[in-house]
């Protein structure tokens, strides 16, 4: 890894744009929500450069949007893909820093700039996961104090908590750091996809920190999409054959069959999806270096309050 800090961000800018950060927005089929994200980054005091890749089939999303102040820059990508958007839309930013929304979430006032202003100070840090305020009434998601009562001991060139999760859409990445360990798996395509980039990061030495003072808004919609159940659950295991010892891997692996052989929501699924997946797993496999598969385990330990 670099530590190097990146061209134009010696200037901290207190008021007024901001142009450290760009928003990266994935979408699909879902315009008034994406409307209404659109909305509320337009009106941050940052006023972010926002790139959204849509990945529905339509040109609905499309017409929607192409004129929307807030959008700078709009991908269609051929075919539907996934948490790989937001790969895509890395790739296109022109800024050192990248905060990911989904079509249901958006950023706080000011919280970018505290990003950027964090990620300027600690050049170590590659990832800075956010709180995350749910609903109308913007309570916790359950997985805010998971992160903060994270084991991994503190460190002195790193903000907040050090984890080793975090949800997506209430992230800001290093550009330099998501680029050079090459964005979100392809093999995993979606759901649960954050613990294998995290656990790529770290093993390449960037740092992950938790810090509440940067918050997300994330509202989702009363009929959410089927299917995500099985998506983590097979992310869980593939991501243990990529990176974890034969025996964790072997051991998630027994856990998802005796969840399908009990039927669980979304097991038998997940297992013959997983199973289909495997051998590719198995030929891109590296496992952690043992400073990273030691802080893994130490997470092991705790039952996570939503999939990481």
């Amino acid at each position: 890894m670099s530590t190097e800090q990146a061209p134009g961000t010696t200037r901290s800018p207190t008021t007024g744009p901001d142009p450290r950060v760009t928003v990266a927005v994935i979408t699909r089929d879902r315009c008034a929500s994406l409307l209404r994200t659109l909305d509320a980054l337009a009106a941050l005091p940052e006023e972010p450069p926002v790139i959204v890749v849509d990945n529905s089939r339509t040109d609905t999303t499309r017409r929607a949007v192409q004129d929307h102040p807030a959008v700078t820059r709009l991908l269609r990508p051929a075919t539907n893909t996934g948490a790989l958007g937001r790969n895509l839309a890395v790739r296109q930013a022109r800024t050192p820093y990248v905060a990911f929304s989904d079509d249901d979430s958006w950023w706080t006032p000011g919280s970018l700039r505290h990003a950027a202003d964090l990620l300027d100070r600690y050049p170590r840090l590659g990832l800075l996961a956010a709180r995350t305020l749910v609903g109308e009434d913007g309570s916790d998601d359950p997985l805010n104090a998971v992160l903060a009562a994270s084991p991994l001991p503190r460190e002195p060139d790193l903000p907040g908590r050090p984890v080793l999760g975090f949800l997506a859409c209430a992230s800001v990445v290093r550009r330099e750091a998501f680029l050079s360990v090459g964005g979100y798996h392809p093999l995993l395509f979606f759901g649960g996809e954050e613990t294998l980039l995290a656990y790529d990061l770290a093993a390449d030495g960037w740092g992950i920190a938790y810090e509440p003072a940067l918050s997300a808004r994330h509202q989702p919609e009363t009929q959410g999409r089927t299917g995500r159940s099985s998506l983590v659950r097979r992310n869980h295991v593939l991501t243990a054959c990529l990176r974890r010892p034969w025996p964790v891997a072997l051991r998630a692996g027994a856990d998802l069959a005796l969840a399908a052989v009990a039927d669980r929501p979304g097991a038998r699924r997940a297992l013959k999806e997983t199973l289909a997946r495997l051998p590719a797993a198995v030929a891109q496999r590296h496992i952690l270096p043992p400073h990273v598969e030691h802080a893994a385990r130490l997470l092991d330990r705790r039952p996570p309050a939503r999939p990481q």
